[in-house]
């Protein structure tokens, strides 16, 4: 069946249909199918066994060491793991199982999700990245639910899983403000309140993520390389693994092998903005297997859509040079969801020429 699948009907069962690629892989499909197969330049990587991104142990917020390894890796790698954050891992548990139970739903009940079909451009069940701009697809399906309000969510998002996300949400929004406000802190801005918050964390949108399993898994991506437009990415992943950052050498990669209980955090786009570069988006990518499917559930920690990021001006007092210019942050974030996913080229969009 994979080798008589033409663009149509692959659009039409995964897409329209709302199989996603998990349907395809429950097909038992012996080879990929060739919309899948990415260029070679995206699937052949160099990964340095021996180096890792760093693992923070947050019990002491107030200990200077510990604020310091977080500025030091926001600015170093991109990329760090926390532990002993104060999330329950019953909630980290829960928000893996609601995630699994919706993907476990008959695809005429995930479809009403679908762009075409949602109640909400809130709410948005798909597959792949941007469909209609890649040469290639990505093995990916996801859930995207953007938070307005409790209320808004209890009559939008999916019965599922929502109480589960919520739940994780309003658990991480604890850490998040602590982070933010350490790192907010080398820049030399005081704290982040009412004035100044929606600007580092005024909207929020959580992404439940599966990834099936793959034929012919080192043939294609689940995630193609990126960076996030997010102020910061907050991301729970499962025992599998299989993400991967690209190291400081700019050349390699590093994979980031789950932890129990840690969360991944990395810097998006919008925080190197704002920090004029001092902290770095790092392009993440994440690999297909070939024997588990595996999920993984990104907060990502955004400004409102009708903000103007730009350096801040805490940063600049000192005199130095603006690396990018002050953009509406809704137009930031159209331009990276036109295209298909492209390293770090999307930062050029701020940049001052």
């Amino acid at each position: 069946m994979a080798t008589t699948l033409i663009p149509s009907d692959l659009t039409e069962f995964v897409m329209l249909q709302g199989n996603g690629v998990k349907g395809l892989s429950e097909m038992g499909l012996k080879s990929l199918p060739s919309q899948y197969i990415q260029p070679l330049e995206e699937i052949m990587i160099n990964v340095l066994p021996q180096e890792s991104i760093p693992i923070i142990d947050m019990s002491n917020w107030d200990d200077p060491k510990v604020q310091d390894s977080i500025c030091d890796a926001a600015e170093k790698w991109g990329f760090f793991q926390i532990i002993n954050h104060g999330v329950p891992p019953q909630v980290l548990d829960n928000v893996k199982d609601a995630t699994y139970r919706f993907y476990g739903l008959p695809p005429e009940e995930k479809v009403k999700y679908t762009k075409e079909n949602s109640s909400t451009k809130h709410v948005r069940y798909g597959s792949s990245f941007s469909p209609e701009a890649e040469k290639a697809l990505e093995w990916k399906d996801y859930l995207s639910l953007f938070y307005v309000s409790e209320d808004e969510a209890a009559t939008t998002w999916p019965p599922a899983c929502r109480d589960e996300a919520l739940e994780y949400m309003k658990r991480s929004e604890i850490f998040i403000k602590r982070l933010l406000n350490v790192l907010m802190k080398r820049l030399n801005v005081s704290e982040i309140d009412e004035t100044n918050e929606s600007i580092f964390m005024g909207s929020k949108r959580i992404n439940l993520n599966y990834y099936p399993v793959c034929p012919n898994h080192d043939l294609t991506v689940a995630i193609g390389r990126h960076s996030d437009v997010s102020t910061l990415t907050v991301l729970l992943q499962d025992e599998t693994g299989g993400l991967y950052v690209r190291a400081p050498n700019h050349h390699d990669w590093i994979h980031v092998p789950p932890v129990f209980g840690a969360i991944v955090i990395n810097i998006g786009d919008a925080l190197q903005i704002l920090s004029n570069g001092r902290y770095k988006s790092i392009e993440h990518r994440v690999s297909a297997n070939g024997s588990k499917s595996r999920v993984s559930m990104p907060i990502f920690v955004n400004p409102r859509p009708s903000d103007v990021i730009g350096p801040l001006p805490q940063v600049l007092a000192s005199g130095e040079k603006a690396m990018y210019k002050n953009v509406l942050y809704s137009d930031y974030v159209k331009h990276f969801f036109r295209k298909a996913h492209d390293g770090k080229l999307t930062i050029d969009y701020a940049k001052i020429c």
